[in-house]
């Protein structure tokens, strides 16, 4: 895959995890943790963001991005509204670092080591939205169990992927 065909399954993604919080019936239903899960529908809003706008954002397109993994894990009570524009921020990153990205950067090893391994670049953004669609389906599942409703939300649609065009008759 190239860069802007990267950037719009990650940006799938990213509004799948928007529509997922909206679909919450209250703001205190995305802060609830289950017996049996592990996160809340906000932290993995947060993680999300974080992961992206870090090793994306920072990493590859070289902004001023700090980021704090823990407080990811931490933080609580984030208003929906706010988590939503962290997505929105990521998702800008992602679209405007991959899209800008040297092809050639792709067979080059990522600049940071991540889990004590070197990765191709190419590799490793594969990684990240296989990651990020992980997470997409955690709080598809977390939403349903914690408001009850088995509906779905429009996730991972092929016709929102770059390539995607009508049938012509």
């Amino acid at each position: 895959m190239t860069g802007p065909e990267m950037a719009a399954l990650m940006s799938r993604e990213l509004r799948t995890l928007e529509r997922e919080l909206n679909a919450y019936q209250t703001e205190e239903q995305v802060w609830l943790v289950p017996a049996g899960l592990p996160n809340s529908g906000g932290t993995l809003a947060l993680h999300a963001a974080g992961n992206l706008q870090h090793f994306i954002g920072a990493v590859l397109g070289g902004s001023s991005y700090v980021r704090d993994r823990d407080a990811e894990f931490q933080r609580r009570g984030v208003p929906r509204a706010e988590l939503i524009e962290g997505l929105r921020r990521a998702d800008e990153v992602v679209r405007e670092t991959l899209t800008r990205l040297d092809p050639a950067k792709f067979a080059e090893p990522f600049p940071h080591a991540v889990a004590n391994r070197r990765l191709k670049t190419g590799d490793f953004i594969g990684h990240l939205a296989a990651h990020l669609a992980y997470h997409a389906g955690q709080m598809d599942f977390h939403r349903r169990i914690v408001t009850g409703d088995a509906s779905g939300v429009g996730a991972v649609s092929p016709t929102e992927l770059s390539s995607a065009r009508p049938i012509e008759p």
